[in-house]
């Protein structure tokens, strides 16, 4: 709980709420704070699953006609490693740490509507288990796309495509309610002061991340209730032997799929603006033009999703326009990487984990946005669009964004979810083998796919150098999994005998630092008013100049805390 700033600051206890104990309490539970921790918890172990998928197709692939799994299988684990990662990890991963923090940057004591926040978890839940109760007959294995016929009842007549779509449908839901949860938060929700030109970047993130789900996730529902009609109940939308149109299903999709990437990358940008400022020891740069740039990305997403599709029957005129239109995207997102950087640049930097993290997600999304660029030039992307090339592009920016995003935030913010730090040699152990692991996976795989190797095949034939390539993908895969499992470990360990975290051991700039670690279940006794967007560097200035100089530490003792940090 945090404190009010009286003459002489103080806090008090009075009115504090205790929190529900014993595992009922958790199933329960409509506080913004276990949901979140239960989102992240969850979607984390699915992680962990789409990781294992992702390791045994690596090792059919480290030796040239391999037979370690069957053609059917290698199928099945590319469709659940896909659709595990996207509709299961990094999105509702986004979503958890939202759910979390959002309330408590903003300074609300939860989110607006609390049954359906808890709604949306169990959503995801159930469509990650209908997900995955499908292994018990026959899992899917169209891929994370679908396209059809792949996906018709005439291909994959068994029932885990139907697991898919239920799980589109389950996780879809899930992510509206979220996102209108979010949206009615942040619009009325905020403290006193935090007008919308002081919201910290991350709220801006979520924000526009909120949007981007209510917009696009219809488009996907309507596609994938359009497939299930289409194997069931005698419809042809998909079906061209009957007037039905396979690129109908490959719009839909991608009217969806463009804009979730950056679903799933904005929210990534935002953890980013809020840690590097931390460890730079200085404001961020150029904070309205990160801002603008967030939501000019948001905008750009909804006119370049025909870029998955130049191998499709568009005529040409239509294909330039695309291809500016991707051009233009980058832009905004060169703009935030242009300012990340000046944050940086001459700024009392202290390397901590989730500093590495960030500095090492600013390289590898780099190199995914360049292979990108290359990949808007329609007549490249004719030579390279069904090659190695478009993976190894995909992976910088999903795992050297997203996921490396996703590690900054829990290394960060770890020590206000348990009140303990973790380890920062394990830290920064994990941070090397992961960032090693994702340059040895993926940057070779440019070149697998520029000589020419196919995506989506199981088994290849030993031509030049695809199998020593390949064989350092493999081993790469292996060393980037090893740095996951530092962390986990580091997570296991730092829970039971961590060094207790102050309230604010970062020296941090926004508001969920205002409150003990791990806060309390009303999140606040008192909010304090907000007049920058850097509100605790204000806070600890006031203290300062009311106790004549003392060091903040000594006035701001937030109810509950067992050690100071601030």
């Amino acid at each position: 709980m945090a404190t009010q700033l009286a003459p002489v600051p103080q806090v008090t206890t009075h009115g504090v709420q205790r929190e529900a104990r014993g595992w009922t309490s958790w199933i329960t539970t409509t506080d913004h704070k276990r949901i979140g921790i239960m989102y992240m918890v969850t979607t984390f172990v699915f992680f962990c699953l789409g990781g294992v998928e992702a390791l045994i197709m690596r090792l059919q692939l480290g030796a040239p006609n391999n037979t370690l799994v069957t053609p059917q299988t290698y199928n099945q684990l590319f469709t659940m490693h896909g659709s595990t990662m996207i509709f299961l990890f990094v999105v509702p991963m986004m979503a958890g740490l939202a759910n979390y923090f959002v309330p408590l940057m903003i300074g609300a004591r939860d989110m607006a509507f609390p049954r359906l926040n808890a709604l949306s978890y169990w959503l995801l839940l159930a469509g990650g288990i209908v997900f995955y109760a499908s292994i018990f007959w026959n899992p899917p294995e169209a891929g994370w796309t679908s396209y059809p016929p792949l996906s018709s009842i005439n291909f994959t007549p068994a029932g885990g495509q139907d697991a898919w779509i239920y799980l589109i449908h389950l996780t879809g839901i899930s992510s509206i309610l979220g996102a209108v949860n979010f949206y009615a938060t942040i619009a009325n929700m905020r403290a006193r002061g935090m007008s919308w030109g002081r919201l910290p970047l991350f709220i801006w993130a979520i924000l526009t991340y909120s949007v981007l789900i209510i917009f696009a996730m219809p488009v996907i529902a309507a596609a994938v209730t359009m497939l299930l009609t289409d194997r069931h109940f005698g419809t042809h939308f998909f079906d061209p032997a009957n007037n039905g149109s396979p690129v109908l299903w490959q719009n839909l999709f991608w009217f969806f799929g463009h804009p979730e990437v950056y679903i799933m990358i904005l929210p990534g940008f935002g953890i980013v603006s809020e840690i590097l400022p931390v460890f730079a020891r200085k404001p961020i740069f150029g904070y309205k033009a990160i801002a603008a740039a967030t939501v000019a990305i948001a905008f750009l997403g909804f006119l370049t999703w025909a870029h998955h599709m130049f191998t499709a029957p568009i005529p040409e005129a239509v294909l330039v326009f695309v291809m500016l239109s991707s051009f233009l995207i980058a832009v905004p997102t060169g703009v935030k990487i242009l300012n990340w950087i000046a944050t940086l640049w001459r700024g009392t930097v202290e390397f901590k984990t989730p500093l590495l993290f960030c500095a090492g997600f600013i390289g590898l999304f780099l190199i995914g946005g360049i292979s990108g660029v290359f990949l808007a030039v329609f007549p490249v992307d004719w030579q390279l669009n069904e090659t190695y090339f478009v993976v190894a592009h995909l992976h910088f920016v999903l795992v050297g964004g997203s996921v490396m995003t996703i590690f900054a935030a829990i290394y960060y913010w770890f020590p206000k979810i348990t009140g303990r730090m973790l380890s920062e040699g394990l830290g920064k152990l994990s941070f090397w083998l992961m960032f090693v692991g994702v340059l040895a996976t993926f940057l070779i795989q440019h070149v697998i796919g520029l000589d020419g190797m196919p995506r989506r095949v199981y088994e290849y034939d030993n031509i030049g150098n695809l199998e020593l390539y390949n064989q350092i993908s493999t081993v790469g895969s292996f060393i980037l999994g090893l740095g996951v499992l530092v962390t986990i470990v580091n997570v296991a360990r730092s829970l039971k005998v961590g060094v207790v975290a102050g309230p604010d051991p970062w020296k941090a700039n926004t508001l969920e630092w205002f409150t003990s670690s791990p806060p309390p279940v009303n999140n606040f006794d008192t909010v304090p008013q907000v007049r920058s967007v850097e509100p605790m560097k204000d806070i600890r200035r006031e203290i300062e100049r009311r106790t004549g100089g003392a060091p903040a530490s000594s006035a701001i003792v937030p109810a509950g805390a067992t050690q100071v940090g601030v």
